[in-house]
């Protein structure tokens, strides 16, 4: 099972309980495509097929021209990902757990790199405002749709 660097001088970690089914949330969560259309904090996207493991994506956020690869997908539960821009390198776990109350999305990622040893607590609270803004917008989008 893959996991963030425990090790990295940055880790955010978070959760949200959405007030959907499970299948809305993770299929929303893993259409790359059209996450443009739901998180405002992403300005385009570029996917070629499926999300598997060893296949990458390619998205614009806050500046930063992504290429994320996928490292793990276990259907409705979780998904990981990862990929190194401006030397920052990120490890992304999200999982899903259906409860009684809706789905918990737990979602913890690590930055390491030498920007991140010069920056650490800005670019700490970048990465923590962002999950928060891609938890809400998730949040919102999925609960509309239910």
């Amino acid at each position: 099972m893959v996991t963030i660097d425990e090790t990295a001088p940055v880790i955010v970690r978070l959760n949200t309980l959405i007030d959907a089914p499970l299948t809305t949330v993770w299929e929303l969560h893993t259409d790359v495509a059209a996450w443009p259309s739901w998180n405002t904090d992403i300005e385009r996207t570029e996917v070629d097929g499926p999300l598997l493991p060893g296949r990458s994506f390619r998205w614009l956020t806050h500046g930063l021209d992504i290429t994320s690869t996928v490292r793990e997908v276990d259907p409705g539960k979780r998904i990981v990902w990862g990929g190194t821009v401006q030397g920052i390198t990120g490890i992304h776990v999200w999982t899903f757990e259906q409860s009684e109350a809706g789905v918990v999305v737990r979602t913890e990622e690590s930055w390491s790199g030498a920007p991140v040893d010069a920056e650490t607590e800005a670019l700490g609270k970048a990465l923590h405002d962002s999950l928060v803004g891609w938890l809400s917008h998730l949040k919102n989008r999925a609960e509309q749709a239910a």
